[in-house]
């Protein structure tokens, strides 16, 4: 009988620790997620695929982004092509056609001292330049904004502003502008030449330059801006009141 109550007491012992652990495991097992819910845990592969998509998509972009740059620079040049192969065409003629003169006086200043050498001398003059342009082409020409600086001996006396226009195909048309300069100081450096040429040789030498810009428009289209340059020598009698000499050319034609 002691032996029975002996195996009889350590079958419940062990009955006990059993159920002591199975107790502890489950209180310390995770709880299984509830049937047909996804876990949120997002991995180190999950993470590394979200940006190899972000990556691929803005090569995407930067390629859509070449490719339409590259068609639109292809457009332009096709645009220049037919232009140049249809229409051929030729350089605007743009020249100083008359100048009229209303004033020009030239007034020495002495300077107050030992020498009676001009320090300086006072130049006025008031002149009206009539250009012409001559479009020699098949279809319009638009000109830009030009400005015309008058010079004298390399030194600017004034500006004469043409305004922008668009001329017809295979026409003409003249464009009036004015110069006016009151008492301009010419310094000692150039107050001599200019006394000189006024009062003794009767002729004062003018340069006018300036560039002129145009483009041509054919079917809705506009060319590069192509620009002349013009450089005109003019010479003024101060006695006469008047123009004695003119010669202008142009420089060159720049793209």
């Amino acid at each position: 009988m002691a032996g029975t109550a002996t195996a009889a007491a350590a079958t419940a012992a062990v009955m006990t620790s059993r159920a002591n652990q199975a107790n502890g495991d489950h209180h310390h097992r995770r709880p299984y997620p509830p049937p047909g819910s996804r876990p949120h845990y997002l991995g180190p592969s999950s993470s590394y695929s979200s940006s190899s998509s972000s990556a691929a998509s803005l090569k995407g972009c930067c390629c859509c982004l070449f490719l339409l740059l590259t068609f639109l620079t292809l457009l332009a040049v096709a645009v220049v092509l037919v232009i140049v192969l249809v229409v051929k065409p030729k350089k605007p003629q743009f020249d100083l056609q008359q100048v009229g003169v209303q004033y020009l006086l030239v007034a020495p200043s002495v300077a107050t001292g030992t020498t009676a050498s001009p320090a300086a001398a006072y130049l006025s003059l008031n002149i009206t330049l009539l250009f012409t342009a001559q479009n020699p082409n098949k279809v319009g020409i638009r000109y830009g904004k030009t400005q015309f600086v008058v010079m004298y001996r390399g030194v600017p006396l004034g500006v004469a502003t043409v305004p922008g226009f668009e001329q017809p195909a295979h026409s003409t048309r003249l464009l009036q502008t004015r110069v006016s300069v009151s008492r301009f100081n010419v310094l000692q450096a150039d107050a001599l030449d200019l006394i000189r040429d006024a009062l003794v040789n009767d002729r004062v030498e003018l340069r006018i330059t300036g560039d002129v810009g145009a483009k041509i428009r054919f079917l809705g289209f506009t060319s590069p801006r192509v620009q002349v340059s013009v450089d005109c020598a003019i010479v003024i009698s101060p006695r006469k009141q008047s123009l004695t000499y003119k010669q202008c050319g142009v420089d060159g034609l720049n793209v």
